[in-house]
């Protein structure tokens, strides 16, 4: 009879449990070692705002609060000028919530017609979506400048130097690639789903409000994020078409404290770089869990 070969367990060797501790440990190091320079940079703003000098660049020399003087007296500029940080997180949350609220509106319609329906130029206008996103928006400042200006002359509404009509020219950049995003969510759902809406009676409006948007929940909290951001973030549109103190918001400002660089005070430009950069991060962690349920597949629904 042939004896089965008994295995016997070789415990390894204490070079090799170090290699394997070793290697579990390298992606760690790689994240450690590629995200130092980011780290490094915000710790910088930290120091630089709690001092009113630095050694070497980044060792404080003497600690002070007085860089944080904005958040109770206004920023003076000058003789005549004052700049009200609240003010400025002001408009900048309207200018965001007015990006986010116009892009999911008009991107969550524009994505249930590129999924649902059939109509001449539908592959052309896709394809045309990408093409939008990837044309630079920067080279589109004299011309988004000439039609902001008509407007203003034709309507006698104020588009130029206006919080709502920047907010307008944003969303139209930020649309095509969010009404791409939502297309896909769409496409995911099955078309049983709004059959069964149409034989209880619903139209395609009420199909698409009440039935298909409440499965989108993921998708328009993406868009939702994405825009939110793109419009606290924005800079180039703001600096170009608002023109008045009061309409200011927080990148603007922000532009305003750098002047001349010779002038410049250091300390308080990194309080406030700082002041901006916090509700982004808070804003991020309340909302990270929605982008942790966007995926990708499903489903298949479309035809």
């Amino acid at each position: 009879m042939n004896r089965k070969k008994e295995r016997r367990y070789v415990a390894p060797s204490t070079w090799t449990r170090i290699v394997r501790r070793a290697s579990r440990g390298v992606p760690y190091i790689l994240l450690a070692l590629s995200s130092l320079p980011i780290l490094s940079m915000y710790l910088w703003l930290l120091m630089s705002s709690l001092s009113s000098k630095v050694l070497f660049g980044f060792i404080p020399a003497e600690f002070t609060a007085r860089n944080w003087r904005f958040l109770w007296e206004p920023i003076q500029m000058g003789a005549a000028a004052h700049l009200s940080v609240w003010k400025a997180t002001w408009n900048t949350l309207i200018f965001a919530v007015s990006v986010m609220l116009i892009v999911v509106l008009v991107a969550t319609l524009a994505g249930f017609a590129l999924s649902r329906m059939q109509f001449r130029g539908r592959e052309s206008i896709m394809r045309l979506i990408i093409l939008l996103h990837a044309f630079p928006g920067i080279t589109l400042l004299i011309a988004i400048f000439y039609v902001l200006y008509f407007l203003t002359r034709a309507t006698h509404i104020k588009f130029l130097d206006s919080l709502w009509g920047v907010a307008l020219v944003k969303a139209s950049l930020e649309i095509p690639w969010s009404a791409w995003i939502i297309k896909g969510f769409f496409d995911n759902i099955p078309w049983e789903v709004e059959w069964s809406a149409y034989i209880d009676g619903c139209n395609r409006f009420q199909a698409w409000y009440k039935v298909i948007l409440p499965q989108l929940k993921p998708g328009i909290a993406a868009i939702s994020i994405f825009s939110f951001l793109a419009g606290w973030g924005e800079f180039i549109y703001l600096y170009t078409f608002i023109f008045s103190e009061q309409n200011q918001t927080l990148s603007l400002l922000i532009k305003a404290l750098i002047g001349e660089f010779r002038f410049t005070d250091y300390g308080l430009l990194a309080a406030v770089s700082l002041f901006y950069i916090v509700p982004v991060l808070i804003f991020f962690i309340f909302t990270q869990k929605g982008l942790m349920r966007v995926t990708v597949g499903g489903i298949k629904g479309g035809r």
